[in-house]
């Protein structure tokens, strides 16, 4: 009877042990699992898979980002739906997540913890050259950056604004790259007020808080109907923010997001974003030859090159 005994018990271990490495914890589906239950792979205990919805649910999700020009509330409502109407598209989970800085922003972006990136051209550019990102689509609208003064103020030319005070964003926003281009001795730059917002920036010059500012020409337009300001710096055109795909997404799931995002079907989850960049109906479609040599924008840039 002994032998016999032992036996059963050996049976009932065994198929316990198959149930609970077949049933994840509570919560949600892959969940981590108690203490003590060993880790495989995902397999029904007669040894078929699982089917592929799960599979892909239970691996690592990929992550789209964004610097964080918003609160993390509304980042959430701006990328989230994108988030969800990728995961559709690919079937696969994608999740959105706010960086809370831009030092964690840089941080994560440099070591690859992002998959799908929205930003601005020189971050897609370096991303292109360095981490292995191919852009997807793009906001259609040509950024022109100008640099502006006061009619009638001492400023003609861009060397004269060194060491003057400049309403800008504060680095590595584009704008503010490019006026520093023209400085390349540091003893010679000019002081960057950190301004956030284009008509904050317009208001510091009119109002001299700064001697000059950066902003597109098609917000000077906006705001200077009467020409109140003196360009002393218009940029040549360049290509505005686009969404970038690392390595984790293969080419075909690349492909099927940049098709997901330029069809109609997209309008929905991608609504609150194209209002939030002024992006109009619909992305434009973006290769990586569009961006290449804006990385050169962040060379000056701690932590890039």
């Amino acid at each position: 009877m002994m032998p016999r005994i032992g036996m059963f018990f050996s049976t009932l271990a065994i198929v316990a042990t198959a149930f609970l490495i077949d049933t994840p914890a509570r919560g949600e589906p892959g969940a981590q699992r108690p203490a003590g239950v060993l880790k495989t792979a995902y397999a029904r205990p007669d040894g078929t898979p699982l089917p592929a919805g799960n599979r892909a649910y239970l691996e690592p999700p990929l992550v789209l980002s964004a610097p964080p020009r918003e609160t993390a509330e509304d980042g959430k409502s701006i990328y989230q739906p994108v988030a969800e109407y990728l995961s559709t598209v690919i079937g696969r989970r994608v999740v959105y997540q706010h960086p809370g800085t831009w030092g964690l922003y840089r941080t994560t972006m440099l070591r690859g913890g992002y998959d799908l990136v929205f930003d601005g051209p020189h971050f897609n550019s370096y991303r292109i050259e360095k981490l292995n990102h191919n852009v997807l689509v793009r906001i259609p609208a040509i950024h022109e950056f100008v640099v502006i003064a006061r009619q009638g103020s001492e400023f003609r030319h861009m060397s004269d604004l060194a060491g003057r005070r400049i309403c800008t964003h504060a680095p590595p926003n584009l704008g503010t790259l490019v006026l520093l281009s023209h400085f390349e001795n540091p003893a010679r730059q000019p002081v960057i007020r950190d301004t956030t917002g284009w008509n904050e920036i317009f208001t510091g010059v009119t109002s001299g808080r700064c001697d000059a500012g950066v902003m597109p020409l098609t917000n000077l337009k906006q705001f200077d109907p009467s020409n109140r300001m003196t360009v002393l710096f218009k940029s040549k055109p360049m290509l505005n923010q686009a969404l970038s795909a690392g390595p984790r997404l293969s080419s075909v799931e690349q492909n099927k997001i940049s098709a997901a995002l330029l069809s109609p079907e997209a309008a929905g989850p991608t609504a609150r974003l194209r209002a939030e960049y002024k992006i109009g109906p619909s992305f434009a479609a973006a290769t990586n030859r569009q961006y290449e040599g804006l990385s050169n924008y962040l060379r000056n840039e701690w932590g890039y090159y």
